[in-house]
């Protein structure tokens, strides 16, 4: 039903995304080093921006700066500018410079310094405007059509961090620099939302936006239910990079994440499909394994990258790649393999307790069979006698079993009579206001009767078996929220 996609694009169902933020909530840590984050220099010597957890500097903290001439010449010059200006400044106002935290009561510095940054495309509209006319005659797109930029792939980021004996933090910085994962070991980790440490957190644990309760006042399993079909629909694949820690004595901060929109957009269609990737022997399996006694379920990490992707892929960035990612940071059980097994019963222990909720609820019933099954799995370790590793079980996660299962049909039935409902009400308000003699003038100049008439020529699509095959590939609607139950 979408014409003039990339012709290498494959997927059967394809996902839009609208981001409806006009301000980005940035934390820009590296900032802190003089020059090196251009963008956050240059956003926030501009005026007008909120900000916080920065130290209030007065003329004399700026007179200081520049006295420091090795250390100011490292600024850009819209900082350099802001400082000079500050440093002239007579009226008593304070300024603010990115490389100058808050400074705190026991004399350390704030690790969480914050500003909103406006929306890029809106300060330099030039870039996306190009970007649309380039892909219109990359692909020969007619003038009347649009040019459409579905989702591509998905890449999230984890936050891992080291143990912490001291604060009773456990670790988890058992991930390589990048993972793929499959959907059964994909979602038992959306599902836990676990994170580890960061500087902006007091502590670790489950902590994940599906956690949020008062942001989101849905049953959870809505939410996971709607992704887990997404996806299987959709057939996107999820990579997932590390940030913070790999291993225990391998500190990484941000810079992994910041690379994985270079190292995908280096990548081509076929390339970077986990397929072609595992038949390559570039991603390798992670599999269970005993220690002390104890199976330890190393597989609900996925896989990972190795030496030959290093060499093949990242070689697209870095000269001598392999110096960079070295054995102990593609494995990081080389680094301590007692870290590493603890940080792994982390992981399937914090699951297991966020699964268990699920049922102390009642919410893992309105779960769809797929993600029924996992939660099962993570809670009590089988589901029907079964792990996650059997066939039976990965099978519910296949596209072909989705659209031929009643619990799919009844979603998309479901979608139908909640489209139905929606017109009908529409309908209704139109018929109500033309028929006010007060809105004669205005129907006529707007045309209600035809919009009317186009409306009930809608329904009757919307009620037909047609318009429900239509439907075959959409996520269709939850029957959680069934109008009367």
């Amino acid at each position: 039903q979408v014409d003039h996609l990339h012709p290498a694009m494959k997927n059967k169902s394809i996902k839009f995304v609208q981001n409806c933020e006009y301000l980005f909530f940035q934390r820009p840590d590296e900032a802190i080093n003089r020059g090196y984050d251009k963008q956050t220099e240059s956003d926030l010597s501009q005026l007008n921006n909120f900000t916080t957890n920065y130290q209030p500097l007065k003329a004399e903290d700026g007179k200081e700066i520049i006295e420091d001439a090795i250390g100011f010449d490292k600024y850009t010059p819209p900082i350099k500018e802001l400082i000079r200006q500050g440093a002239e400044e007579k009226s008593g106002l304070y300024f603010i410079s990115p490389s100058h935290p808050r400074r705190l009561d026991d004399g350390s510095i704030s690790k969480n310094p914050r500003y909103l940054q406006s929306r890029p495309e809106f300060n330099n509209p030039t870039d996306g405007y190009l970007a649309h006319v380039g892909i219109r005659f990359a692909r020969k797109i007619p003038l009347d059509k649009p040019t459409l930029f579905p989702v591509n792939d998905i890449l999230p980021g984890r936050r891992n961090n080291p143990p912490d004996k001291e604060k009773g933090i456990r670790p988890l910085s058992v991930y390589g620099p990048v993972h793929y994962q499959e959907l059964p070991e994909l979602f038992m980790d959306f599902v836990c939302s676990l994170t580890g440490k960061s500087p902006s957190t007091t502590g670790a644990g489950s902590e994940g936006a599906l956690t949020k309760g008062p942001f989101n006042m849905l049953v959870p399993t809505t939410d996971l239910n709607n992704a887990l079909v997404s996806f299987i629909l959709t057939g996107y694949n999820a990579f997932s990079s590390a940030a913070g820690h790999i291993g225990p004595y391998k500190r990484f901060d941000h810079d992994l994440s910041i690379l994985m929109p270079e190292i995908w957009c280096r990548f081509d269609m076929a390339e970077k499909r986990p397929e072609n990737l595992i038949e390559e022997g570039v991603l390798e399996k992670i599999e269970d394994f005993e220690h002390n006694g104890e199976v330890i379920k190393a597989s609900r990490l996925g896989y990972r990258i190795n030496e030959a992707f290093a060499f093949k892929y990242l070689g697209r960035i870095f000269e001598e790649p392999m110096s960079v990612f070295s054995e102990e940071i593609l494995r990081p059980e080389k680094q301590s393999l007692e870290d590493f097994v603890d940080g792994i019963k982390n992981i399937c222990e914090a699951q297991k307790r966020v699964a268990l909720n699920y049922f102390e609820d009642g919410s893992a019933d309105s779960a769809i069979p797929p993600l029924k099954a996992l939660l099962h799995i993570m809670a009590y370790g089988h589901y029907n006698g079964k792990d996650e590793t059997d066939p039976e079980i990965r099978k519910l996660f296949d596209r072909d079993y989705v659209l031929q299962s009643d619990w799919y049909r009844e979603r998309l039935v479901l979608k139908q009579k909640k489209d139905i409902e929606l017109l009908r009400g529409k309908i209704a308000y139109l018929e109500d206001f033309i028929t006010q003699e007060i809105n004669r003038t205005v129907s006529d100049e707007l045309k209600l009767n035809g919009k009317l008439e186009a409306a009930r020529q809608r329904l009757e699509y919307v009620k037909s078996p047609e318009y429900l095959e239509s439907l075959v590939g959409t996520i269709g609607a939850d029957p959680l929220f069934r109008e009367g139950e």
